[in-house]
């Protein structure tokens, strides 16, 4: 009885963890969608793009932490067929909107600290809602190619993940068939491009770093604390996301540990990094609270 209960008192403890986590990410988020929607003076294009990603970030831990959650309480974690390819369906859909919309935020603060009269003109609303359209339609396509390569697959058990969702390297290290050409295509369509989009993002980075040499103290100043702030969403968000997929799908220690990161803690630093530090957040907090 004593390993059984000390289990269950474990499995409580990281249950009551996991759901603090879960509710902060989702009241963090949404106040920020809330904020950037009903704030007049929020209503710029670097806001809006926050918002969405604020979204997205609460769309991002619901794929995995309700399940996740009823795991540990129920001490019985299944999916059927049908649920886990949903699962991995939603789960690149979003994860491949945030990658695309990160990009979309580089090129907003380039034209902002460097294009500052014509910043309204350059990221007007027509441009914003073009890319926000086709940064959705880029998500639908990565993940419909995940999911179309996944269910051609055979599976003859048995059916046990390595780990708390669903997700390509756990089911093709399922498959009872030679998946190296599958493992390929995988590492191909979301390593390889991810990888090549944190480099881009990352020279990009750099190379507006180096400019600022050029602007005044003041200024930046203000530009180096947002660019720190952008830099370290993208890590958390991009790190994790090479780490699982530009490598052969085999298991290491550190797997469970990523995954818990890049799933369930990444979303909820977004309003703290990002957003809430801001001083236009901060009034509009304050004005809400009034």
């Amino acid at each position: 009885s004593g390993p059984a209960l000390t289990g269950q008192t474990a499995g409580l403890l990281l249950s009551v963890i996991f759901l603090a986590v879960y509710g902060a990410t989702v009241l963090g988020n949404f106040l920020i969608v809330a904020l950037e929607a009903c704030e007049p003076r929020l209503h710029t294009p670097m806001y809006m793009l926050l918002g969405k990603l604020s979204f997205l970030d609460f769309c991002y831990s619901s794929i995995t932490a309700p399940n996740f959650l009823a795991g540990f309480l129920l001490q019985a974690q299944t999916i059927s067929y049908g649920g886990g390819m949903a699962q991995i369906f939603f789960f690149h859909f979003i994860g491949g909107i945030k990658i695309f919309l990160l990009t979309i935020m580089a090129y907003d603060r380039y034209v902002a600290i460097f294009h500052p009269p014509r910043y309204v003109a350059i990221m007007n609303q027509a441009l914003c809602v073009g890319l926000v359209g086709a940064y959705w339609v880029d998500g639908f396509i990565h993940s419909i190619i995940q999911v179309s390569i996944i269910i051609q697959l055979p599976f003859c058990g048995p059916h046990e993940l390595d780990n708390f969702y669903c997700d390509v390297p756990q089911l093709v290290k399922l498959a009872c068939a030679d998946t190296f050409a599958v493992e390929l295509l995988m590492v191909s369509n979301s390593g390889l491009m991810t990888l090549l989009g944190f480099m881009v993002l990352l020279i990009s980075y750099s190379v507006l770093l180096a400019k600022l040499s050029t602007h005044s103290c003041e200024g930046r100043a203000k530009a180096l604390f947002t660019c720190a702030s952008h830099l370290t969403m993208m890590t958390l968000i991009f790190g994790p996301c090479i780490y699982i997929y530009a490598r052969p799908f085999r298991s290491f220690p550190m797997d469970k540990t990523i995954s818990v990161l890049y799933t369930v803690v990444t979303p909820v630093l977004n309003p703290v990094i990002y957003t809430l530090r801001k001083k236009e957040v901060q009034l509009a907090v304050r004005k809400l609270r009034k």
